[in-house]
């Protein structure tokens, strides 16, 4: 059974800032009147990536906002939410297609790319909209007819015109996890398809009528062959990429013999911290970036934040 533990520190997509203000979806007009209103920001996302401003140095990266423009009422457009100003100033999402050239396109970055570095709002705003843009653009048909369905609720449901049902945005949880071996080593592995030298921590979707700590137990044995107990929740954070909750976990492992899934796991090893700090320092291992949950349950761990390149590990 999962346990409760302190929450992991600066998780980059948990933050808030963004009052979504569910209630005002179901107003009737009400994405036309804030398009009708200079005073409401539009983020623009082509190709899933935002303008931003983005200094040379590590300082904060901050979102590129505009007033509502003619083009947008034949875009896809959904209600964000208001910020916690006075009066509140309201958010849109406008998705264009393809490649926008009325605008400086080296500015545009994804979520991957600078959620790290964004400010509380920008995070909720850029990690919301992503996360809707992605599920409108892969559920333009009903499940139950075929039929194409149209948005709804001010971009928060997609209806069925023939059969009149109604399909809301999905978020699949997800378990990521720490394993950690008696002698406080930790296991690493390298997923099919990594970057060479990428090593992260193990993670699997849940399975339906499966609890988290269930889930964390299976996907361990599954990929690695590991029987896990004391499994402790630790923390957690959407992921859109394209529709996730990645839920954070670590676990005991009972033995430390690996056995690996050969269709989905290339290498695994367990790693003392002087090891783990040597294969960074020399260039042997790569680890997520500080935008993901997994990078955070390594340093929870390793008991510091570690300082070293930002890696993709996906090739």
């Amino acid at each position: 059974m999962a346990t409760a533990a302190a929450s992991l520190p600066s998780l980059a997509l948990s933050r808030g800032g963004l009052d979504r203000r569910s209630e005002l979806r179901t107003e009737p007009g009400l994405l036309d009147a804030l398009l009708d209103d200079p005073a409401t920001r539009v983020l623009e996302l082509v190709d899933g990536r935002a303008e931003v401003d983005a200094p040379d140095d590590d300082s904060e990266v901050r979102l590129r906002y505009r007033s509502p423009e003619p083009g947008d009422r034949d875009r896809f457009v959904a209600y964000l939410g208001h910020d916690a100003t006075v009066g509140g100033t309201a958010y849109l999402l406008s998705v264009a297609d393809g490649v926008d050239t009325a605008h400086d396109e080296p500015t545009r970055s994804g979520l991957r790319a600078v959620g790290a570095r964004l400010g509380d709002l920008d995070a909720g705003v850029l990690t919301t909209a992503t996360g809707l843009a992605n599920w409108h653009a892969s559920h333009g048909f009903c499940p139950r007819c075929g039929s194409p369905t149209r948005p709804a609720r001010a971009g928060w449901i997609r209806v069925c015109p023939v059969d009149a049902s109604e399909h809301y945005p999905r978020t699949d949880p997800a378990v990521i996890m720490s394993v950690v071996d008696a002698d406080d080593r930790l296991l690493l592995a390298r997923g099919t398809g990594f970057a060479a030298q990428g090593m992260s921590v193990l993670a699997g979707f849940v399975e339906p009528g499966e609890s988290l700590a269930a889930a964390v137990a299976r996907e361990v044995q599954e990929e690695v062959g590991i029987v896990v107990d004391d499994v402790t929740y630790l923390g957690d954070q959407p992921w859109p990429f394209p529709s996730s909750l990645m839920v954070g976990f670590t676990a005991r492992a009972v033995s430390t013999d690996l056995r690996l899934q050969e269709d989905e796991i290339e290498a695994a090893r367990w790693f003392t911290r002087d090891e783990l700090r040597r294969a960074l320092d020399d260039g042997s291992l790569r680890i997520s970036s500080r935008i993901s949950i997994a990078r955070r349950l390594i340093e929870h761990w390793y008991g510091e934040e570690i300082d070293v390149a930002e890696a993709t590990l996906r090739g």
